[in-house]
């Protein structure tokens, strides 16, 4: 029986080997801030005179910048200290969150240019008329004096993120919204358009600007829960992307009904609403002063909310040894109160705590995260895979 032919492989085109090789340039920039040319050259094993070529691109497209010429204490030529440039391509994120829209700018090193937040109830209006409130929100960061080189979307709830579809997102009432191609057809924006897990994107902007390890496991605490799980310094999705949904674990299975059609799920039990019910206060506010005035029912709330959180991350923690718990979102506000019954929670219940003591700690980003995460997102894509950004841009 005759076997079917291989296909032979083909040799790279000069544009392939052109955009693999930005690519290299660019991240050895990203690294080492103030490299020269020769330097980028010694650290990617690139020619001097491609690495010239491709830096005068960079340049030409306002990714890369010049700086002053380096200190040199021997003989020679000074290399003149290359950056990633402050004023090119940003990327623009927005969170669409329960009961608010978030959007920011940052720039190619992750700098916060600017960052707005609307308050908005979400779960009572369609998606429609929250993309359109997306889209106008867009269009305002948008007329910033600076280029715009893609968006990302932070959504809470599972999302294909190939497609840009958001499949299901209990908390708003949605399923099956095509986020990406409804947005980019709402606003004439010509770059990528990214969607992704709102605390997925979370958890990376803390591994790229917080000060967690390259392990641990992002808890986004808001109206919802999710978990981003981070595993050397890698996103872990699950096998189809739908992976961290950590409010959806039923704790309880006698609890309450929850919107995915499950009982007993953690967000019904420690989300930000059961939280500030059982205190008996309007707010999150009105929850954090009178958890500062040592309010007997506030605390008594977060003690509980804390319990069911030990429940759900013991199990996580137990299942794949994460060594770091780090609170996001709201719960960064409560982490002063949090914090003590959490852990107490956790070495009970996780089985190498003897040995290995799970570490809780407040996000440094708190509420900010996933936007931040979106925006990044869209940098990053740019950082990546440089060339076709810089060939649209000298066209």
């Amino acid at each position: 029986m005759s076997r079917p032919p291989v296909p032979r492989p083909q040799p790279a085109s000069q544009h392939t080997v052109r955009r693999h090789n930005s690519a290299l340039v660019l991240d050895a920039i990203a690294d080492a801030p103030g490299s020269s040319r020769a330097a980028v050259a010694a650290r990617t094993g690139l020619t001097k005179a491609t690495v010239s070529s491709l830096v005068d691109r960079m340049i030409g497209a306002d990714l890369v910048a010049e700086g002053g010429a380096q200190t040199r204490s021997g003989p020679g030529r000074r290399g003149t200290a290359l950056h990633l440039s402050p004023t090119g391509p940003h990327g623009l994120g927005v969170e669409i969150g329960v009961d608010y829209l978030a959007t920011c700018l940052v720039d190619l090193t992750g700098r916060v240019r600017a960052r707005w937040l609307r308050r908005s109830d979400n779960r009572d209006s369609s998606p429609a008329r929250v993309l359109a409130k997306v889209a106008s929100a867009v269009r305002t960061a948008a007329r910033e004096d600076v280029p715009i080189g893609g968006v990302g979307v932070a959504v809470p709830g599972l999302v294909e993120v190939a497609g840009g579809t958001l499949r299901v997102a209990p908390n708003l009432g949605w399923r099956e919204v095509d986020v990406r191609g409804e947005l980019t057809r709402r606003v004439s924006l010509d770059v990528p358009v990214l969607v992704g897990n709102e605390a997925n994107l979370a958890a990376l902007a803390e591994l790229w600007h917080g000060d967690a390890s390259d392990d641990f496991v992002h808890i986004s605490g808001e109206i919802g829960i999710g978990a981003g799980i981070v595993v050397g310094g890698r996103l872990f999705e699950g096998v189809s992307g739908f992976g961290g949904e950590l409010g959806h674990l039923s704790v309880d299975p006698r609890g309450p009904e929850c919107g995915c059609g499950s009982r007993g799920c953690l967000e019904r039990l420690a989300g930000q609403d059961p939280i500030v019910r059982a205190a008996g206060v309007p707010g999150v506010e009105e929850l954090l002063a009178a958890l500062a005035a040592g309010d007997k029912a506030a605390t008594a709330a977060v003690r509980t909310a804390a319990k069911w959180l030990g429940v759900a991350l013991a199990g996580t923690v137990n299942l794949l040894d994460l060594p770091t718990v780090v609170l996001g979102g709201t719960y960064a506000r409560l982490e002063p109160w949090l914090r003590g019954p959490l852990r107490a929670e956790l070495d009970r219940r996780v089985v190498s705590a003897e040995w290995s003591p799970v570490r809780v700690v407040a996000s440094s980003l708190g509420a900010e995260a996933a936007v931040r995460g979106a925006a990044g997102s869209a940098v990053r894509a740019i950082l990546a895979d440089p060339d076709p950004y810089v060939t649209a841009a000298l066209a």
